[in-house]
């Protein structure tokens, strides 16, 4: 036992001295090595944040699954450096380094798995798709709808029924116009109560107008207009485009990707950042014996 302990000493002994001998060229380099790549894990992650961020702007879903590809691409860079870093380290690093890229590995966990959360619900584009419905389709149907009731209005103004067919179809008027008010504030609502709410609102609108369209058809000289029938039938259609956006607006998809890219991918982002930042000025810290290299000279 006595005889292996002392190789062991030996041998260790030997190694530091062969340590010492390093020639300094090779030191510095395999310092550069280590220090660029802790500088491309920087530049890689803040390009797979920025992508991210695209994807959740973008208006397409080619675009977002584009920018949402190029995200995944850049964190994958980063997960080979990262390897690539912890191999340097453990041949040639000191422990407090190895702790730091430890650090790192945690949070670009956390990183990963924000970033698959958000990315999956980015591609999506619901919340668009919503805008676009509304804005689209929903709007055209209630304008044909509009129209049919004001010809109806018009050529009904000097019947004997000129008022109740007047107030009638005001009131499916009004009561359509403000269900499309109340859309896109459900569109960009995060709140599942106040989405809740809304939709009360707009079930008691639609009340009204089916009501008023249904005492429309209960007056004879009335009931068998063709623009009562276009009004009813266009309502019909704003209520089946409806349904599908207040649908695409529940699964709120870029609501929740923009909340999450902006709160909880942020703060795991600066923790990832300050731990490579660390790493990179340890290693440009160790001493190399007859250089001043990573270390600030004071200016004469």
């Amino acid at each position: 036992m006595g005889a292996g302990a002392a190789a062991l000493l030996v041998f260790v002994l030997v190694m530091l001295h062969l340590r010492k001998d390093e020639n300094p060229t090779a030191q510095l380099a395999f310092k550069a090595r280590r220090v660029d790549l802790a500088g491309r894990m920087q530049l890689d992650l803040a390009s797979a944040s920025e992508a991210e961020k695209s994807a959740v702007l973008a208006t397409t879903d080619r675009d977002s699954q584009t920018l949402a590809d190029q995200s995944r691409a850049a964190s994958g860079k980063v997960e080979q450096e990262r390897v690539e870093l912890g191999e340097l380290l453990t041949a040639g690093g000191t422990q407090g380094e190895k702790e730091l890229l430890t650090q790192f590995t945690a949070s670009f966990t956390d990183f990963q798995r924000v970033d698959n959360e958000l990315l999956a619900l980015a591609v999506k584009n619901t919340n668009v798709k919503a805008y676009s419905l509304a804005f689209g389709p929903a709007a055209g149907a209630l304008d044909e709808m509009i129209a049919a009731l004001d010809r109806l209005m018009a050529a009904n103004s000097d019947s004997s029924d000129a008022k109740a067919v007047m107030r009638l179809a005001f009131h499916a008027q009004v009561g359509a116009l403000r269900i499309q008010a109340l859309l896109p504030p459900h569109i960009a609502e995060e709140s599942d109560r106040r989405m809740d709410a809304l939709e009360a609102s707009m079930a008691a609108e639609d009340n009204q107008v089916r009501e008023s369209l249904d005492g429309l058809s209960g007056l004879a000289k009335v009931s068998k207009d063709p623009d009562l029938a276009t009004a009813r039938a266009r309502y019909a259609d704003f209520g089946r485009i409806r349904t599908q956006i207040l649908a695409f607006s529940r699964e709120n998809t870029n609501v929740r990707s923009l909340s999450i890219s902006l709160n909880e991918k942020r703060k795991v982002m600066l923790v990832c950042q300050a731990a490579l930042s660390a790493l990179q000025q340890a290693i440009l810290a160790e001493p190399i014996e007859g250089t001043t290299y990573g270390t600030p000279v004071r200016p004469r």
